[in-house]
């Protein structure tokens, strides 16, 4: 098994257009009073920043660190290329984020040589093809693949012999165990476990009497190396969603409506990348005192449509109504099925009051156009901010636009 994860994926991204910033902390988040770090380059988190973390917090860290704007499209097209790199290695991949995957190469050995020289192999390409690094942790089994790969980290790459497994393992914290957070490495420590070596040798009916049968017997079999998952190479997706932190909390309903209207785009679009489509619509808000409500409505027929999944959610909104102002707003688009067997059928039920075709092929039109030029380069005019300027037109006599 390979476990192969990018190195501070989003910031190397930025980076690759930013050359002159290699070296320097750099965030990569929004800005103001809401803004969340995204990602951060090594030298940042040398200074304790990390994703998820408020940009104002992380600048009180890391004064210097220079803050860059996300570009999500960006970070999906090289993630495309990335993966597609691991599949001309071989085609069992199991893609875990946008950023890593597990690669199982043990077919692959007799024609590309040991795992060692798979994963030089892999990660020379990624570089030379993307001009990004990762990190390869290659071992017997999945888990201590990934273990290996961040002990490798930054661009490097970590190879633990099956024989060599425990040894490798059981002088580690309990906490690098998965399923080990703050409250089970609490309880593991009272019982005098500190290391993965302890959690081995503690019987497993202590084990499952502390945390339970579930929790103790899986940990009981990674902290002896027993690791027996395979690589899926497929994945259904569950539920597709969109959400934002406004910068200052909202009161206006109509600006709660076209961010509701925002969202529903971005949440189509991935649906029909996907080849996906949405029986259920799901409505989050949080309000200022961090109180959140979710509301969810089940269509009539599932959909891959902006405006139908808009609809759901503007009604969910307005059944709810403005009891304080809004924090946080999201949509989300669940119990998902494959779009060629259920959408696009004109229902009995149609009516005038439902989505009109056309607006299939608008959205599909946006599509074609968003993959040529851009998802910025057309959207709905609802969404134009009017303080904006417009891109100039270009000179020229007959023939100028």
């Amino acid at each position: 098994m390979l476990h192969i994860d990018m190195d501070a994926f989003f910031a190397s991204v930025e980076l690759l257009e930013h050359p002159e910033l290699r070296g320097l902390p750099v965030i990569i988040g929004g800005v103001g009073g809401r803004g969340v770090v995204t990602s951060a380059t090594y030298e940042a988190r040398r200074f304790g920043v990390h994703s998820a973390m408020p940009t104002v917090r992380a600048l009180q860290l890391c004064p210097k660190a220079i803050v860059l704007p996300s570009h999500h499209e960006k970070y999906r097209e090289y993630s495309a290329q990335v993966m597609a790199i691991f599949r001309d290695v071989t085609p069992l991949v199991e893609p875990l984020s946008i950023d890593e995957a597990f690669l199982d190469v043990a077919g692959a050995r007799r024609l590309l040589g040991s795992p060692s020289t798979i994963g030089a192999a892999v990660r020379s390409r990624v570089l030379s093809e993307t001009g990004l690094t990762c990190s390869v942790g290659a071992a017997s089994t999945k888990f201590i693949a990934k273990m290996a790969s961040g002990r490798a980290k930054p661009d490097g790459m970590l190879v633990v012999p099956d024989s060599l497994s425990l040894a490798f393992l059981h002088p580690l914290p309990v906490g690098a165990l998965w399923g080990v957070g703050a409250t089970t490495a609490e309880a593991l420590t009272r019982l005098g476990i500190r290391t993965v070596g302890d959690l081995a040798a503690t019987p497993l009916q202590t084990l499952v009497s502390r945390v339970g049968e579930a929790s103790g017997t899986k940990l009981y079999s990674l902290a002896n190396g027993i690791d027996g998952r395979a690589v899926v190479t497929s994945r259904v997706e569950k539920s597709v969603g969109h959400e934002m932190t406004f910068e200052f909390d909202v009161g206006d309903a109509r600006q709660i409506r076209l961010e509701l209207l925002r969202q529903s785009d971005q949440v189509a679009v991935r649906l029909r990348r996907a080849g996906l489509a949405a029986k259920t619509v799901s409505l989050k808000l949080r309000y200022s005192d961090f109180s959140t409500i979710t509301r969810s409505r089940t269509l009539a027929e599932p959909t891959d449509l902006a405006q139908t999944i808009s609809d759901a959610a503007r009604d969910l909104f307005d059944a709810v109504g403005i009891t304080q102002r809004v924090r946080l707003i999201g949509v989300r688009a669940e119990n998902l099925v494959d779009a060629s067997e259920t959408v696009h059928q004109p229902s009995l039920w149609d009516d005038e009051t439902a989505a009109p075709s056309g607006w299939r092929d608008a959205e599909v039109t946006v599509d074609r156009v968003a993959e040529k030029f851009g998802r910025d380069i057309l959207k709905r005019a609802s969404l134009v901010d009017p303080t904006s300027r417009p891109p100039r037109a270009p000179r020229g006599g007959r023939g100028a636009p």
